[in-house]
């Protein structure tokens, strides 16, 4: 079965930086657009990062210049790269694949990791 398993995070002083990282099992992810969502406590679950299979890449307002997301197909893993962080980003931070748009038969699923934490304090 499909498994997304990120790890990385932790506490970091604002400023500072952290890099995610998201391992899948069960699925070959390099025909797939892969996100980044984080949930800060209080606040709905937001698209933080994209990207496609070809390698292009989409931010959130709030993170754009701040967060690279990239792939390694090779490792079948996505990686979000966080610099600059800001108290507000603090939040659990998932990884996410949306197979519905490519399939339309019982492969039409969606997946969520279980997340990592992300504390940006001083």
């Amino acid at each position: 079965q499909v498994q997304l398993v990120e790890s990385g995070g932790g506490s970091v002083q604002p400023g500072g930086s952290l890099g995610l990282s998201c391992l899948a099992s069960g699925i070959d992810l390099s025909p797939y657009t892969m996100e980044w969502y984080r949930q800060a406590p209080g606040k709905q679950r937001e698209l933080v990062a994209e990207i496609t299979s070809g390698g292009s890449t989409d931010y959130a307002e709030s993170v754009k210049g701040r967060f690279i997301i990239s792939r390694d197909n090779a490792k079948n893993t996505v990686a979000l790269q966080m610099n600059s962080l800001k108290p507000e980003d603090t939040a659990v931070y998932f990884c996410y694949l949306d197979l519905r748009p490519y399939y339309f038969d019982s492969r039409a699923a969606n997946y969520w990791g279980q997340g990592t934490m992300v504390i940006v304090s001083s």
